[in-house]
C-alpha cells in the first residue's frame, strides 16, 4: 500500500505522515532520503530524530529504497524532493533518466508488503524557479509526484496542518 502525502513547506505533511505510520505500528521504520550538505541542515536532522522518538527503525539512503530490508513494514519516506534531487544530480540532471530511475524505484517499492507513506513538496505552486536548472527541477517533481500519486492508494494535500484528501481507499 502506498499513501502518498504532498504539501508546502512547513504545512505538516511529515508530522501527518509519522502519525499515520504510529497508528499503523509500534516500530515504523523511517527513511531520511537527504544528504547532510552544512551544519545548519544537520541541525535540522537531528532535531527530527529527536522528536520521532526511540521507536522508529531510521535508514539513511539516498537511492535503492528498495533494497533495504522493509519489506512487512510500516514506512515513512521522507522526502521525495530530497530523494529526487539525489537521483537528478547523479543523472547530470537530465530529466528523462532521473525520471525513469525514479519510476523503477516506486514500481519497486509498489510490489513489496507493507505500508509505504510517502511525503513529498508541492514546489509548483509558489513562485517560479529564477535558474534554468531549477526549473528544470520543479518539472521533475511535478511529474515524479503526478507518479506516484497516480500509484498511491491514498492521496493526501496537507494545508496549513490539515489533511485535504484527494484519494482515500
Amino acid at each position: 500500500m502506498i499513501i502518498y502525502i504532498s504539501g508546502g513547506v512547513r504545512s505538516g505533511k511529515s508530522k501527518y505522515a509519522q502519525d499515520i505510520a504510529l497508528q499503523r505500528s509500534t516500530t515504523p521504520v523511517y527513511i531520511a532520503t537527504a544528504k547532510i550538505w552544512d551544519k545548519d541542515f544537520e541541525q535540522r536532522v537531528k532535531r527530527h530524530k529527536e522528536e520521532r522518538g526511540g521507536q522508529w527503525k531510521t535508514y539513511e539512503a539516498s537511492q535503492n529504497l528498495h533494497l533495504l530490508p522493509i519489506e512487512n513494514q510500516t514506512v515513512v519516506i521522507d522526502c521525495i524532493t530530497l530523494w529526487l534531487t539525489n537521483i537528478f544530480m547523479d543523472d547530470e540532471e537530465d530529466i528523462a533518466k532521473a525520471l525513469h530511475v525514479f519510476k523503477n524505484e516506486i514500481d519497486h517499492l509498489e510490489k513489496l508488503a507493507g505500508t509505504f507513506i510517502i511525503v513529498s513538496n508541492e514546489l509548483g505552486m509558489g513562485l517560479h524557479a529564477e535558474t534554468a536548472l531549477g526549473r528544470k527541477f520543479t518539472d521533475l517533481q511535478g511529474l515524479a509526484n503526478q507518479y506516484v500519486a497516480g500509484k498511491a492508494d491514498e492521496a493526501i494535500f496537507m494545508v496549513s496542518g490539515l489533511p485535504l484528501y484527494l484519494k482515500k481507499n
